[in-house]
């Protein structure tokens, strides 16, 4: 293999893949990247057996097809500190040679044929999903998932299709994410009865190197595996076995419960401010809706007392209720601080429901006073 590179856009790709390379592992080849140089295009791969991600990366003038393996780290580290545009790359059975204009590396090779194959996207039946929109519903759930969780169901996203939607979920047992939108079945796919949980790990390589440019992507699901495609870049993950929550549950049917219209920005101001006197061992904050406002106080024999006061158009009965901030605050902000979203509050014992006008909905258990 002969190759002449955009030194930053290869790097880029590089960055992107580096997520996928374990720190450590019973199998020598996995902490490599792969090169794959065709007339066409030149391709990188990476892949720790449950994610792989494939990188068509530009920027590449291909003098002699072929493939080379090369150190993930060292490769990452040489692109990284060099400052010179264009390199090039040698490859042969001993090992890779690159080149800049006043530097020279040699790293040794190993057997292409040894990397683990990472998927094509050649699936006739998908769903496309606006990538915008993909990337929305990654911000909006994955940072509900556990991925240290014993219940390993916790630790991705439930996705489920049908004919025009797509829908996502995200919980660790104590607050649930759910975000909706339109994506169209194409060849008939849809995921019906099967749970198809995402890895956290894989959701956070998908944001990542989707981006809204990307236009349309395309996503199949198997009994096993995804696999996610855009012009640029396919990712194929395992999915994740276990049986997820049954979400729908959570969201409680009920009449009486008010419905308070909330600024995002000032809320989220509020939050901060009342979890600042909060501590590990005392991290309630309690939020006392009454006539015309929201008091938010907290305290910890620690840290001291705090009182917040949010303006809010509420008129109903008082109601208190303890929550974890940390589960408001992370709501808040994946949403836009100049908008509004509307908080169900019942009673102290209810769950909290936070919804928006564009298909997204939030549930916070609350805490028992003497758990704050």
């Amino acid at each position: 293999m002969n190759v002449t590179c955009d030194r930053e856009k290869l790097l880029v790709a590089c960055q992107a893949a580096s997520s996928v390379v374990p720190a450590r592992s019973a199998k020598p080849i996995l902490l490599n990247f792969k090169i794959e140089a065709i007339a066409e295009k030149t391709t990188l791969l990476a892949t720790d057996l449950e994610v792989g991600i494939r990188i068509d990366v530009p920027g590449i003038e291909v003098q002699q097809p072929g493939q080379a393996v090369l150190p993930a780290a060292r490769l990452n580290a040489i692109l990284r500190e060099s400052s010179d545009e264009i390199i090039r790359l040698s490859a042969d059975l001993k090992g890779t040679e690159i080149r800049g204009e006043r530097s020279r590396f040699k790293l040794p090779g190993a057997d292409p044929g040894e990397f683990p194959d990472v998927a094509l996207f050649e699936e006739t039946a998908y769903h496309e999903v606006p990538a915008r929109l993909l990337r929305q519903l990654i911000h909006r759930t994955v940072f509900a998932t556990d991925p240290e969780s014993t219940r390993y169901a916790l630790g991705g996203v439930l996705l489920e299709m049908d004919d025009t939607k797509i829908i996502a979920i995200g919980t660790d047992g104590r607050r649930l994410a759910k975000m909706e939108g339109p994506a169209q079945s194409v060849g008939g796919h849809k995921t019906g009865d099967q749970a198809t949980i995402i890895p956290s790990k894989a959701m956070h390589l998908i944001d990542r190197v989707i981006t809204d440019s990307d236009a349309e992507v395309r996503l199949a699901v198997s009994s096993s595996h995804a696999l996610i495609s855009s012009q640029r870049v396919t990712i194929y993950s395992r999915l994740v076995e276990g049986r997820f929550p049954k979400w729908r549950d959570v969201f409680p049917q009920r009449h009486n419960a008010a419905r308070i219209t909330v600024p995002v920005g000032p809320l989220n101001s509020a939050v901060r401010q009342a979890a600042i006197v909060t501590s590990q061992e005392s991290r309630g904050v309690d939020f006392g809706f009454a006539e015309g406002s929201l008091t938010l106080k907290s305290q910890s024999a620690e840290h001291g007392q705090s009182q917040i006061e949010l303006p809010i158009a509420y008129a109903g009965e008082p109601i208190s209720i303890m929550l974890d901030p940390r589960y408001l605050i992370d709501f808040l902000k994946v949403l836009d601080a100049e908008k509004t979203f509307t908080l169900e509050v019942q009673d102290g014992e209810s769950a909290v429901v936070c919804t928006t006008d564009d298909g997204y909905a939030y549930v916070i258990m609350p805490l028992a006073r003497d758990a704050k």
